[in-house]
């Protein structure tokens, strides 16, 4: 009787440690990151933030792939994981504000912001309008000018179609120029980078987007930004693009950026990767890679996004409204 006594307690711990606690959770033998638009674009830096920085603090051991899934501003990509690949444990896709927005309009189809498991943010980004280096428009009063003018004289470029976050900001500048949105001339592109490209190539005469696209051309000779979107000037060499509230109109954007995984990951798999998200925005390789990416801190994880994300749903939903595109 003692020896079998003995023998169970010399198992039990095995037994244990059979169990493994969130703590002993593997990372995922594969990781991919989906960038939901073509490359070149915000979601792809979003991936490649995740991408580098994971690799560099260890928490990975091999590199993290990054796939592109264009369409819709993260429709395509929204659907796909949650009808054919919700269980994978090592993807993970980014997302922006401008999907959220997309969400609230119900542009994502059948499915809605409870549908996933929104992992972590990774920062902020702010909203932006530029031109050409040698446009005739030195600042944003310029342009709205010459839009109040002849809406037919400016044609804008964007990422994203009507209703998206990137037409959102440009509409919110028109109106306080009391410029009626829809006789703005608009051009949807896919993704970010099209509309630079476009932009460089005359075929649009205005971009409206995210400040990050932009860092490569701060302080060059062929873009310039006219206006930032946030509250107050941005640091460093960013320091010398006005905002739009300094120009005379109130508005501001940001735009948020993080990641989801599918609906039918387990817990222990969406613990590990809200851990590692944890730590990652607390080292000093993810700060440095976040900065060189023109993004600022931001950092919300699990429960915390979840219920972030939920009220920005709602918010963009009421905006959306104003301008009669949602119910």
């Amino acid at each position: 009787m003692k020896k079998s006594l003995i023998a169970t307690l010399a198992v039990f711990p095995l037994l244990l440690g059979a169990l493994p606690s969130q703590a002993e959770q593997k990372a995922p033998s594969r990781t991919e990151c989906i960038a939901p638009a073509k490359p070149g674009g915000g979601f792809d830096l979003t991936c490649k933030l995740l991408q580098v920085s994971m690799l560099e603090t260890g928490a990975i051991e091999k590199p993290m792939r990054v796939t592109y899934m264009p369409g819709g501003v993260g429709a395509v990509a929204y659907n796909a994981v949650i009808a054919q690949r919700p269980d994978e444990p090592g993807t993970v896709v980014a997302f922006s504000g401008g999907s959220l927005l997309n969400l609230a309009q119900g542009k994502f189809g059948r499915y809605g912001v409870d549908d996933v498991r929104w992992v972590a943010s990774v920062g902020t980004d702010y909203g932006m309008i530029a031109v050409r280096a040698d446009s005739p428009w030195k600042n944003l009063k310029d342009l709205m000018t010459a839009l109040e003018k002849n809406p037919n004289d400016v044609v804008f470029g964007a990422g994203a179609s009507i209703g998206s976050q990137d037409w959102m900001k440009t509409a919110l500048v028109a109106q306080q120029a009391k410029v009626d949105p829809r006789k703005m001339r608009y051009v949807a592109f896919e993704g970010g980078g099209e509309p630079i490209t476009a932009l460089l190539g005359n075929h649009v005469q205005a971009i409206s987007g995210d400040l990050s696209e932009m860092i490569p051309y701060v302080g060059g000779d062929k873009i310039r930004v006219l206006a930032v979107l946030s509250d107050k000037r941005l640091p460093g060499k960013l320091a010398d693009i006005p905002t739009a509230k300094e120009q005379g109109y109130d508005v501001e954007w940001s735009v948020m950026r993080g990641f989801y995984v599918g609906p039918k990951v387990s817990d222990a798999d969406y613990q590990w990767w809200v851990d590692a998200f944890n730590k990652l925005q607390q080292s000093d390789e993810f700060k440095k890679q976040r900065d060189l990416r023109g993004l600022f801190e931001f950092n919300k994880t699990g429960k915390d996004l979840d219920a972030y994300v939920k009220k920005q749903v709602t918010y963009y939903r009421d905006k959306a409204k104003e301008f009669g595109l949602a119910k």
